[in-house]
């Protein structure tokens, strides 16, 4: 396996980790911002108000794109599988 295409599974790696991990921290993160302002705005300081709703938002995504996620990261397991064994017959196919 040479340095490029060892460069290229690390690449592709962390893009796959962006692209399945993205949706996630950006719900976390428009869910909890919305609750912070209506906690500031109502004055209520209580902490099951920002949590319970950033796990609703998180099981949403989950359930809206799933399969996509799945998809995705079967592709990438299938992609990095198919270049191992291309490193194990020495490069040849």
């Amino acid at each position: 396996m040479t340095t490029d295409s060892l460069l290229d599974v690390w690449r592709l790696a962390l893009v796959t980790a962006v692209e399945v991990g993205g949706p996630f921290v950006a719900a976390a993160l428009a869910v909890g911002l919305i609750a912070s302002l209506l906690m500031a705005a109502t004055q209520l300081q209580e902490g099951a108000l920002s949590f319970v709703p950033k796990v609703a938002a998180l099981a949403l995504v989950l359930l809206l794109m799933g399969p996509w996620l799945l998809g995705r990261l079967t592709r990438f397991t299938r992609a990095t599988a198919e270049r191992i064994v291309e490193v194990g017959h020495g490069g040849r196919r």
